[in-house]
C-alpha cells in the first residue's frame, strides 16, 4: 500500500511538472507571437540634429531600435546653434550613415527661420522649410504617421498654417519647455509657433525638460567617464565611416557618441570634471513612446506662454499631455542595450 502511495504521488508531481513546464511554453509562445505581432510606431522624427549631441545620441536610439519603430522619414529644422540647415542635414545623414540607414530613409530640410517670418506673407507654393513640411503633410495622409518633435516647432506650425487639416490626422510628441517654468531652448527658438501649435486642434504631447530639475528629461542625464566606458564600438560596423563634426573618422555611433561628449563641455562652456554630466533629452521623448512605464503622465487644459510666462486657461476644452518623472535608469539601460544589439529600422514607406 505503502508503495503505491509513492507511485501515486511521483506520478501526480510529474503530471503537475509537465503542466507546470506546458504552460511556461504556452504563455513563452503566447508573449513572443503578441511581441512580433504588434504594430510598430510609425513616425517621423523632426530634429535640430546639430545642436548639442542628445538629438544624434535620440536619432541613433531610434534608427537602431527597429521593432519598436517605423521611420517614415527624418527632417531637420535650424536652431541658433549648429551651423544653419545645412549643418543640422549634415550631422542627421552622418548618423544615418553610421546606422548604415543613409539613403534609406529619407532626410528632407525643413525650415531655416522662424514661423513669424514665413507665416507672413505665406506663399503655400515657395516657403522656407517646403520640403521637409510638405513630405510630413504627405505622409500623414497616407498612413496614421506621428510627429515626434525635438527642436523648435516651426516645421509642425508651418503644416498646420498650409493644411489646417493636418490636426485630425496625426499628434505631436514634443521635447521642449520649463513647464512651468519658462526659458527652454526648444520653446525660446520658436515661442511663437509653439503659441500657435497650441491653439491649434492637433493632438499634443508635451516630454518636460525642466533645467536642474529631478522631473524633467534634464534629470535622465550621462557622464563623460560613463559613455568612455560602455560606448566604445557599439552600434553596426559603417558601411562607409564618416568624418565627424569635429574632425576624424568614424566606423560606429558609440566612438562617435564618445567623440561628441569629448567636445561637448567645451562647445557648452562648462568646466569639465569627471563627474560632468550631460541629459540626452531627444532621446526620452522616444524611450517613452516605447515604454510609457518609463515616465508619468497627465492632461490638463492647454495653457499659452506670453511675456515669458505660462498663463494657465483652466476653462480651455482643448487638452494637453505632460510627460515628467523620467525613470533615468530604465531608460539609459535600454538605450545602452539598443545600442549593443541593434535592430535597423525598415524604412518602409
Amino acid at each position: 500500500m505503502k508503495g503505491l502511495t509513492i507511485l501515486a504521488l511521483c506520478t501526480l508531481v510529474l503530471l503537475i511538472s509537465s503542466c507546470k513546464d506546458n504552460t511556461t511554453k504556452n504563455v513563452s509562445e503566447e508573449t513572443k507571437t503578441r511581441v512580433q505581432s504588434s504594430p510598430k510606431i510609425k513616425l517621423i522624427f523632426d530634429t535640430d540634429a546639430n545642436n548639442e549631441l542628445d538629438d544624434q545620441h535620440a536619432l541613433a536610439y531610434l534608427l537602431l531600435n527597429g521593432n519598436t519603430f517605423d521611420v517614415r522619414g527624418i527632417t531637420v529644422n535650424a536652431t541658433i546653434n549648429g551651423k544653419g540647415i545645412q549643418g543640422h542635414y549634415d550631422e542627421a545623414e552622418r548618423v544615418m550613415q553610421l546606422c548604415n540607414l543613409k539613403d534609406s530613409i529619407p532626410l528632407l530640410k525643413g525650415a531655416e527661420g522662424n514661423f513669424a517670418t514665413i507665416a507672413q506673407n505665406f506663399d503655400a507654393n515657395s516657403y522656407d522649410g517646403q520640403e521637409g513640411v510638405d513630405f510630413i503633410l504627405e505622409q500623414t495622409k497616407k498612413d496614421t504617421v506621428i510627429i515626434v518633435a525635438v527642436g523648435k516647432l516651426t516645421n509642425i506650425a508651418l503644416a498646420l498654417k498650409k493644411d489646417p487639416s493636418f490636426a485630425n490626422r496625426t499628434k505631436i510628441v514634443w521635447l521642449g519647455s520649463n513647464y512651468p517654468a519658462p526659458g527652454e531652448y526648444n520653446q525660446d527658438n520658436d515661442t511663437i509657433a509653439m503659441n500657435y501649435v497650441l491653439n491649434s486642434k492637433v493632438p499634443f504631447e508635451m516630454v518636460t525638460v525642466r533645467y536642474g530639475e529631478p522631473s524633467g528629461t534634464d534629470a535622465v542625464a550621462v557622464t563623460q567617464d560613463e559613455i568612455n566606458k560602455k560606448m566604445p564600438g557599439l552600434g553596426p560596423k559603417a558601411a562607409a565611416p564618416i568624418t565627424g563634426r569635429h574632425g576624424g573618422t568614424f566606423e560606429t555611433f558609440g566612438d562617435y557618441s564618445v567623440n561628441l561628449f569629448t567636445h561637448i563641455f567645451d562647445e557648452a562652456h562648462i568646466a569639465q570634471n569627471e563627474n560632468s554630466s550631460r541629459p540626452l533629452f531627444d532621446m526620452v521623448a522616444l524611450a517613452i513612446l516605447k515604454n510609457s512605464s518609463w515616465a508619468e503622465t497627465k492632461s490638463i487644459p492647454a495653457p499659452i506662454f506670453i511675456n515669458n510666462t505660462w498663463v494657465e486657461r483652466p476653462k480651455n476644452n482643448r487638452q494637453m499631455l505632460i510627460w515628467e518623472n523620467f525613470e533615468k535608469e530604465a531608460i539609459l539601460n535600454d538605450f545602452y542595450k539598443t545600442i549593443e544589439f541593434p535592430v535597423l529600422a525598415n524604412g518602409s514607406n
